[in-house]
Order: structure tokens, then sequence, then C-alpha cells
């Protein structure tokens, strides 16, 4: 912070500011608010708008083709047939309110994942700095190399998964939650042992009154002490709700009251020693230890974004509003934690690049500012549409919510934006690249949805292709995945068309992704009859936690068993005419003659009298799609060895 000859009420103000920024915002928002408002499970702004969409019919998805398992919304689906608030009926038929939210929602992911680039840049950079303090000789540009180097080592450890990294920093943090604030208290006693007279709002006004316009520019200071609530609340799919509103209440929270009030105490007896109010605080008899535990703690500061990271874009590829990353799930118990090789490898890239190229802490630290009360600003807006349309919260809580929380932020937003040109716009960079990545893919993945619902294939189309003399049935088993349930997929005219055959036995196959950690056996494959000989319809559910191995012939005899089963218990339909061992001996033979598997590969046709618009955002989603993986499900299940049906969708 910019202090200019800081005075004793200065101090007693910014502390006054600090402790209410941490109780309002951390205590009661995050700690008490918005970790109830999960969806099933995860945490943060895409998953608040995932939640809005699973509640009402907007996005691409609803409550009513879904299983909802979040703690606050689970009543709400119970209570299905009481009427929709008048918000929610808005939502439903304005085009510009829904994507107005969802443009918040991507806003609020893509500042998230900046979040994740800057906080272990800067939270390593200036824990490394305290080797300058004892050591004057030591050169910046070496201690940004010594940071680079930790960042290097902590992105190599993400793969081993959030719980087994956190088992090695648990005793980390017990160290620094315990040792700074008894750091503290030993300098409450000796330096100011009324800081905490603070406390009191009146420091806050006095501290405005006084310094006016100057007073407001250095809330851009003061927004980073609360830096890590939004990662608190994205984190919650790798933990769970009591375990975080415990660490925070009980440890986190009084650590930071006390261990904040202590370097007031300091810098009141030593006001000019701000620019290093931290390590200057530290009696040198404990410096080093402190120094390190500092060190890694920050390693562990990076590692809460980082894994917050992991976790939005996971939701992200999920929902299909983001290119098909890899995403692994590093455990077999938590569904929310998962780790993205790609991700890593481009989040370490950045983190290195910002503590390489904007080494000055400042810049950073403005940059970092900007970040984070955005974010804060847009979890208030998306928390007050789950309150007023999801949990119906009586008006005028939400009123006092909203106008507190806004208001409180607004200010803080109005303070950081000034610091743009000094680092500010190193997010707002970051979040343009995301944010058009995130549009495109959508813009393109929501025309070729909509392509294949207009021009989907019937039974009664199918039956007519097939009835075409030319049209052969050849001996063999064709797979042919799709991701259309109710339909098939245009794809399969185009492909009956020019081949001029189809298989005696065709399963059309959809994989679908549950969040569960394992399917049982016998729910794992459903198959159906389509009502024309030898063409079914199967669906394959799997979970977060199972190996999903779809090649060699025993996916193929789970799947023949099943449908044989299935045709046994058909048996007695009356519409079934034909008999069921020359049905069950054609699968044989089919499997017998060769199996193939065949996969879609669609491309947009962008003719001459295509808008500009749609040529440009349809040419680099294609660029997407191209480079991104040829996966059907949503996370990353590789599909064996396919024929590739290519086909042409017109713009």
């Amino acid at each position: 912070m910019h202090l200019n000859s800081p005075t004793e009420e200065d101090y007693l103000g910014i502390y006054s500011i600090m402790f209410w920024t941490l109780t309002l915002i951390g205590v009661v928002k995050y700690a008490c608010i918005a970790l109830k408002a999960d969806d099933q499970g995860e945490g943060g702004t895409f998953a608040l708008y995932s939640l809005l969409c699973r509640n009402m019919n907007i996005g691409i998805l609803s409550s009513k083709s879904s299983d909802v398992n979040s703690s606050q919304s689970r009543c709400v689906l119970n209570e299905d047939n009481r009427q929709k608030s008048r918000l929610g009926k808005v939502f439903e038929t304005s085009m510009v309110a829904r994507r107005a939210s969802l443009f918040i929602a991507m806003l609020g992911t893509c500042m998230l994942i900046g979040d994740g680039i800057l906080t272990p840049a800067i939270s390593v950079l200036s824990a490394m700095d305290g080797l300058r303090a004892p050591f004057p000789s030591i050169s910046k540009s070496l201690v940004e190399a010594l940071s680079a180097v930790v960042l290097f080592i902590l992105f190599l450890l993400q793969k081993f998964g959030t719980s087994r990294v956190s088992f090695l920093f648990s005793p980390i943090m017990g160290a620094w939650t315990l040792s700074t604030p008894l750091v503290g208290i030993y300098s409450i006693i000796h330096h100011y042992p009324s800081i905490f007279k603070a406390l009191s709002p009146y420091y806050i006004f006095h501290f405005f009154w006084r310094n006016g316009k100057e007073g407001w520019l250095m809330l851009g200071g003061t927004i980073l002490c609360i830096t890590g609530s939004e990662a608190l609340f994205a984190d919650l799919g790798h933990f769970n709700r009591s375990s975080i509103q415990i660490a925070f209440l009980f440890t986190i929270y009084p650590s930071l009251i006390l261990t904040y009030a202590g370097q007031t105490a300091y810098l009141i007896k030593n006001p000019n020693d701000h620019m290093d109010g931290f390590y200057k605080f530290i009696p040198k008899t404990i410096y080093w230890p402190i120094f390190i535990i500092a060190t890694l703690a920050a390693v562990v500061a990076s590692q809460s974004l980082i894994s917050a990271t992991f976790s939005v874009i996971k939701q992200s590829v999920v929902l299909d509003y983001f290119p098909r990353v890899k995403v692994v799930h590093t455990s077999s118990n938590k569904e929310g934690e998962v780790y993205s090789p790609e991700v890593n490898y481009i989040l370490m890239v950045f983190c290195i690049a910002v503590i390489l190229i904007f080494g000055d802490g400042q810049d950073i630290g403005n940059a970092f500012g900007v970040v984070v009360s955005l974010v804060m600003l847009i979890t208030t807006i998306l928390l007050t549409l789950v309150m007023i349309i999801i949990w119906r919260t009586p008006s005028l809580l939400v009123a006092l919510y909203f106008i507190i929380f806004f208001m409180m932020e607004g200010v803080y937003v109005s303070a950081v934006l000034t610091k743009i040109p000094e680092g500010g716009w190193i997010p707002f960079a970051i979040s343009f690249i995301l944010a058009f990545i995130m549009f495109g893919w959508y813009y393109g993945r929501q025309r070729k949805i909509q392509y294949e619902l207009t021009h989907k294939i019937d039974l009664g189309r199918l039956g007519m292709l097939l009835s075409d003399p030319s049209v052969q049935r050849v001996p063999g088993l064709c797979f042919f995945y799709t991701k259309i349930q109710n339909g098939l997929t245009p794809i399969l005219g185009h492909y009956t068309k020019n081949m001029r055959s189809l298989h005696k036995v065709t399963i059309f196959t959809t994989l679908r992704y549950l969040l569960v950690p394992k399917v049982s056996p016998h729910e794992r494959i459903v198959v159906k009859k389509l009502g024309l000989r030898g063409v079914y319809a199967c669906v394959i559910q799997y979970g977060y936690a199972d190996s999903l191995n779809l090649e060699g012939d025993n996916f193929v005899s789970q799947v023949l068993d099943s449908l044989q089963e299935h045709i046994e218990n058909c048996s007695s339909l009356p519409s079934d005419h034909m008999p069921v061992q020359e049905e069950i001996s054609e699968l044989s033979e089919a499997k017998t003659a060769g199996v193939i598997h065949v996969r879609g590969k669609a491309r947009f046709h962008i003719g001459k009298s295509t808008s500009f618009f749609d040529r440009f955002m349809l040419a680099f989603y294609e660029v997407l799609h191209k480079n991104c993986r040829p996966a059907l499900p949503v996370l990353g299940v590789p599909l064996p060895q396919c024929l590739e049906v290519g086909m042409f969708y017109e713009a």
C-alpha cells in the first residue's frame, strides 16, 4: 500500500477495514452462505450457474432431466409443483437474461482461472523476497529465478492428486496457522496492547474522513487480505463443506486476525516499515524458521488456486462450455478431485512467465486485486439469483445480503480498477483470451446441436432408407457412436446413402457420464430394441472412478449378453414377431463376421451468404475442435479404433 507518513489513526483504520472485510466476506458470505450453494458437491461461479440451469429451463441443463443432489436444491425439487418465482420465469422466457447470466458465469470462471495464474506467482514471490532482508546483496533476479524453480516443482507434483499433496501440506498449514498468530500476540503485548479497539467501525469512518480519495485508493491494497475466499468456495469439490468451514472458522480466520493485529501493532511503533511489514515484525531470533514456514505456506496457497482451477475447468468441460481437455480423477471416492495435464502445464508456463516478465510484486499485486474483487462481485450476483429463484429466501434477507455485499465489493472494484495501467490489465488480457475460447466453443457446439436436433433421423426415415433396394444389410456388428439419445444423428443418413449398406446388427451407442464413483455392473449397460430388425440402442453409463475400456472382445461380449437378456425378456410382447432364437443367433453370427466401430465427424460448411460473425466464430470453433481430444464423452473416455464418417453441416 502506498502510505505517505502514516499515523497511528491510519494504521488503526486500515486494520479495522481488514478485520471487517475478513469477517463479512470471509465468514458471513463464503463460510456461512456460499458453501451451501453447491451443485452436486461442486463450488465456484460456474457451479452457481449450473445450479440455476438445473432448476430452471435455461442453459443445457434443467431440473427435469437431472438428479440434483446439492443440499439446498434438493428440497426445491421435492416441491417441484410449487409455482416458479417471477424472476425464474423471466430467465426462462428472456434470451437476454439467459445470455447475461451465461456471460457473468463465464467471466467469473475466466477471472478465477486468472486467479490461478496470479496467486502462485505473487504468493511464492512475496515469500522468497524475505531472503533480501538479511542478505541485501541478493538480487531481485535471483529471487525471481528461485520463485520460478519452486513453482516448477509444485506443478510437477499435481499429477499425484490433491489428497496426496494435501497430506504433505497439512503439517505446513498447522505450523503456519500456529506460529504467525503467536508472533502476532507477542507483537501486540510488546508494542500496542490496545490494538483491538480498532474493531470499532468508528476507525473506518475516521480513516476515510481524514484521507478522502487517497483512502479510497488504498482499498486496492486492503482487498488482498481476502484473496483466498473464492478458492475456499471453488475447492468444495476437492474437500467437503464441514471440513472447509472448520478449517476456516477455527484456524485460518483467528490466525489472520491475530497476525494482522500484531503487524499493525508493530507498524504503529515503527511507521516507516510498512513496505515490508511482515518480515520486519518477525523477531530476529525466529526469523529463519518463520521464513521457511512462510515460503512453504505460500506453496500451499498456490495449491488451493491450482486445485480450484482444475475444478472449474472440469465443470466447464462437463457442461460443454470448454474444449475437451484431458481430465483425470485422482481419487476413487471424491468426484471433484481432478487433474488436467494440459491445464496444469499451461498454468505453469503462465505463472513462471508472470514472475519473470512482471517481477515487481507491486504490479502483480495490482493485477491480483482486480481479479479477486471482480470474482467476488460476480459470486454475489449469482448467489442473489440462487437465493431468489431456488432457495426462495425472504425478500428482506435477500435485499439485506445484496445491498451489503454488492456495495462493499463494488467499492473495492471501483478502487482496484484504477490500477489497470499499473498491472491490472494482466487479468483482463488472460480473461479475454479464455472467454473468447469458451464462447467460441460454446457457439460452435450450440450450432452443431441445433443442426443435429433439427435434422435428426427418426425410425420411420431409417426404415425408408433400409427399404431402398440399393441399400444392403451386410454381415457383421457395427457400434455407431452418437450423442443424441432421442433420435438418430443426421450423419447416419449420410453414411447409409454413401456406403449403400448397413450392418445386419447395428447398435447406436451413447456414453453417459454419471456423478457417482462407480456404476454397478447390472446398470452399466442399458439396451433396447428400436423396432427395426437388427437395430438397437445402447447407453453405457460410467462413473468418475470407473475404468471404462471400449476396446476388445470383453466390451462386445458384455453388450451382446445384455442384448440377449433384453431380447429374452421382451419375447412375450405381442409386437415382437421375430423368433427369439433367430434373433439371438443373428447376434452371434454378426460378432463372428466382424465388429466395426463408427463415429461421426461433422464439420461446418460455411457458405458465402453466411454472415462475417458466423464465418469467424465457426472457423474458430473448427480450429478448437480439430485440436481437442476426439473423445465422445465429456470426460475423455477414449473410443476404440473407429471408422470416421465425415459430413458437412450447413452453417
